[in-house]
């Protein structure tokens, strides 16, 4: 009798425990994750959100000059596709943890080899550290409640990324190469060109500020496909226009923005035709 109540005690005790296994709770530092294409390269951040709930930041949680795993729970990990600069410094494709120590005026940032570590600080190994720097703090105006990082002010080969906790926020700059890839890409295609081709090159070409003449051929030659398949595409002679408006051919420019803003409105695209209008306009005041 005795060994059947102990059994049904057990049965008892492991039921509860499976019920009380499943119940779930919010964390009190939620897991994020962002990712942004910056020029060709996919940069990802994983991090969890710490709160300042009352507490005063880097007094009262964690302390100013000792080092800090820059959010909560597992390490914080940031990856890249391809080779980047942070500051100045190469940096290989990889992912990798973030360590920082908090300073008042200069705060120091670290990448870390070694994603297991967490909250482990004292097993921290100086001979695992992928990159150290140091960067300006910025007091902001506002406070942010809770931790979070920003990836922002995005240009073609760069852009700041910063994380941020009550008033304080870290920017630094990281760097892409977007040239040498266009140009690879450039290159191989060329082996069979397309008239997209011609005007991808082109349009690169133009937007980076490197050679207009080769930009000028390239886009003509689109045209001129474009104009034997019959179908000309009025964004490939809008660039043509741009191309010889940077280079101040206004005459031309102008008389080939009329062109696009044509097949535009022949395609339906009365929006993109008012905006070349506004072009001409401007040009022919110069």
């Amino acid at each position: 009798m005795k060994k059947l109540i102990l059994s049904a005690l057990a049965i008892c005790t492991l039921c509860f425990s499976q019920s009380f296994a499943q119940i779930q709770t919010p964390s009190a530092s939620p897991f994020s994750k962002i990712m942004q294409t910056v020029g060709l390269t996919d940069i990802t951040i994983e991090f969890s959100r710490p709160s300042k709930k009352g507490r005063e930041l880097f007094v009262d949680i964690e302390k100013w000059g000792k080092m800090w795993r820059t959010g909560a729970n597992a390490s914080t990990k940031i990856e890249f596709s391809d080779d980047v600069t942070i500051e100045g410094k190469e940096v290989k494709k990889g992912k990798y943890a973030i360590y920082s120590i908090p300073g008042k005026e200069t705060w120091t940032v670290m990448l870390y080899s070694d994603l297991s570590l967490g909250g482990n600080i004292g097993a921290y190994d100086t001979s695992k550290e992928v990159l150290r720097f140091d960067v300006q703090t910025v007091i902001t105006n506002e406070e942010m409640e809770s931790f979070n990082f920003i990836i922002d002010n995005l240009k073609m080969n760069s852009a700041v990324i910063g994380f941020i906790w009550g008033k304080y926020y870290v920017p630094f700059t990281v760097e892409v190469d977007v040239d040498s890839k266009v140009m690879s890409d450039i290159e191989k295609a060329f082996a069979g060109v397309s008239r997209n081709d011609y005007y991808q090159a082109a349009r690169y070409y133009y937007s980076a500020g490197k050679d207009l003449d080769q930009a000028l051929t390239w886009a003509k030659e689109a045209n001129r496909i474009a104009e034997e398949e019959g179908n000309p595409r009025y964004w490939q002679l809008r660039l043509e226009a741009q191309i010889q408006a940077k280079k101040g051919d206004y005459k031309r420019a102008v008389a080939k923005i009329a062109e696009s803003t044509a097949a535009a409105r022949k395609a339906g695209n009365n929006g993109y035709a008012e905006a070349n209008e506004k072009m001409a306009t401007d040009w022919k005041g110069k």
